[in-house]
């Protein structure tokens, strides 16, 4: 059988599915690698035609001094890498930032605070301020700062965020070797409760923590199986960092962030599978294949919270040399 004939066999529309299997997705990130993108490739083509890259640019607006105790995490008190000391910053330089960001091209704004959970008061109150201001400028908002109530969850919809993050980082079967101050069902009603305010969700995991295959799979699982998929899903590959309880583990082949990135977009068609942290240590050619598996967002600019990323003009070339449109409409 030819190339065009395997083609043709493609169904012209795709079905949404909210009941993969653990031996699905498996199968799936074990698949012979040419096939794995074959398919992948085939339906991201379907589900969302043309390629237009996201570019998402990160702020890390309270830097340190979490409570929680993330292993992979330079900013956890509980770590000796943790980065506390740096001032929170005021609504006006963070939305100094934001213009500067769309200015180079971004299209989604990200504001990071390292906190367990939102608090109401001063602190609040000025983000909400922030998230206005970041939609009054065109560019969608996206928020990541741990647990919130629902009341906060509907105020940060009044004020107009686009997005929440809220990531579960691993498998439920692994997630007690990596954190132990937040359980994952925490993070299972977090979810439900942006949700349930109508503000979109950002939510994925990372690859590298010591984890096997089926763990992977399993976080997989769990993000597909969600009714809708959340709209936006970031793979992260882990940044080791020294004085963290991960420190002394080793890269991530690229091919199996790869094979997370084309999984990611089978199962989930129609979401934005999103390139985050580790892209820095991804050669030219891996995020090129990424593009192809179905990856159609970037972070963009040189920092993501404390770790680091290709620099913008890096990030243009590499665009420019793949041939993708890297214009998104912004989501009103």
């Amino acid at each position: 059988m030819n190339l065009i004939e395997v083609e043709n066999q493609q169904p012209a529309v795709i079905s949404l599915r909210y009941d993969w299997t653990l031996e699905e997705i498996r199968d799936f990130l074990e698949k012979p690698l040419i096939d794995l993108l074959w398919k992948a490739q085939n339906v991201h083509r379907i589900a969302n035609p043309g390629y237009k890259v996201q570019l998402a640019s990160l702020l890390s607006v309270k830097t340190g001094g979490c409570e929680e105790d993330c292993a992979y995490c330079p900013q956890s008190m509980h770590n000796s890498s943790d980065v506390a000391g740096q001032p929170e910053l005021d609504v006006q330089p963070v939305l100094e930032r934001a213009r500067a960001a769309k200015a180079a091209g971004a299209d989604r704004f990200c504001m990071g605070w390292a906190w367990r959970e939102i608090r109401d008061g001063e602190k609040f109150e000025a983000m909400l301020s922030m998230v206005r201001g970041v939609r009054e400028l065109g560019l969608e908002a996206c928020v990541t700062a741990g647990m919130l109530t629902d009341k906060q969850a509907l105020r940060l919809a009044d004020a107009g965020l686009t997005a929440y993050n809220h990531n579960l980082d691993t498998s439920p079967e692994h997630y007690g070797q990596i954190i132990t101050t937040r359980t994952y069902q925490d993070r299972l009603e977090t979810l439900h409760k942006v949700r349930s305010a109508g503000i979109t969700i950002c939510c994925g995991g990372i690859i590298g923590m010591g984890e096997s295959i089926d763990d992977r799979a399993s976080l997989l699982k769990v993000l597909a199986n969600m009714n809708p998929h959340p709209e936006s899903v970031p793979i992260n590959s882990l940044v080791a960092v020294e004085g963290t309880p991960l420190e002394d583990l080793s890269s991530v082949d690229p091919l199996a962030f790869v094979r997370m990135v084309a999984t990611a977009r089978i199962l989930m068609p129609k979401s934005r599978v999103r390139l985050s942290a580790g892209r820095e240590q991804l050669t030219r050619e891996a995020q090129i294949l990424c593009l192809q598996a179905g990856a159609d967002s970037i972070f963009y600019g040189d920092k993501l919270l404390t770790t680091g990323n290709p620099d913008v003009s890096a990030d243009r070339e590499l665009l420019s040399l793949a041939g993708v449109d890297h214009s998104w409409e912004v989501v009103e």
